[in-house]
């Protein structure tokens, strides 16, 4: 699905409410980290790999929606690694990242079976715009309204702001809506108290935590009151939301 970000992007998220997963796998240190910083602005949850091992490990564990690749890897080349990314992950959709003088490279990774590519040097947006194009292709991103954030069986419509659960509708006020939709929009991600003062009450962390937790436990009566907990506490850490059990 697609909901508007807090940038005023518009953010990619999968229809469970967890946000879509994306392995960058570059041997230029500096390079995979912008990519992965720029995507990480996305809303996406992203992990790095500098070569084809490593990108054949984190792949494994983390199963990613979608996979940059570098062609030249130091162990192993590009090819070889989506052969057997592919071997487990059939499905999972392919950018290449190819050298812009290397025709035989790009034949070579699209008839392997990638899925696209770009050329060095790229700009970010270009490499953004067409994880996207692949991504709701591949259907891992369902399309919905512009304005909805959905976890679960819980709504948020930002234009109207209206929230309903299960098809009930709740009323919040004003900073309880701010609350929720910044939870909404960072879906199984752990916020921290700082994180929320400075996006919801703007203004810093100064010994003010207590009316984070007074505004957690209001949205907890009324999001999770009867109903599978939503809202969770990771101790010492901070707050996330995901969909009930």
């Amino acid at each position: 699905m697609t909901v508007t970000s807090p940038r005023g992007r518009t953010e990619m998220i999968k229809p469970d409410g967890s946000p879509v997963r994306v392995l960058v796998v570059d041997d230029e240190a500096s390079l995979a980290e912008l990519m992965s910083m720029t995507l990480r602005y996305e809303g996406w949850d992203v992990r790095s790999a500098g070569d084809g091992a490593g990108a054949l490990r984190s792949a494994r564990e983390f199963r990613p929606d979608a996979v940059v690749l570098d062609v030249k890897l130091p162990d192993m080349d590009g090819i070889a690694v989506l052969g057997r990314l592919r071997a487990e992950l059939p499905q999972v959709p392919v950018l290449f990242l190819m050298a812009g003088d290397a025709v035989e490279d790009r034949i070579a990774g699209l008839t392997a079976g990638g899925d696209d590519y770009v050329t060095k040097p790229f700009g970010l947006e270009e490499v953004v715009a067409r994880l996207r194009g692949l991504i709701r292709r591949s259907g891992t991103a369902a399309v919905r309204s512009e304005s909805a954030l959905a976890v679960g069986d819980l709504t948020l419509d930002e234009d109207s702001h209206e929230v309903s659960r299960g098809g009930e509708s709740i009323h919040l006020t004003a900073t309880e809506f701010e609350l929720l939709r910044f939870l909404m929009r960072n879906p199984r991600r752990v916020l921290s108290k700082a994180q929320i003062l400075d996006r919801v009450w703007s203004y810093d962390f100064g010994g003010q935590a207590n009316v984070v937790e007074l505004y957690i436990s209001y949205l907890r009566r009324k999001i999770d009151a009867g109903r599978s907990p939503m809202i969770h506490t990771r101790r010492g850490a901070g707050y996330l939301i995901k969909p009930g059990e």
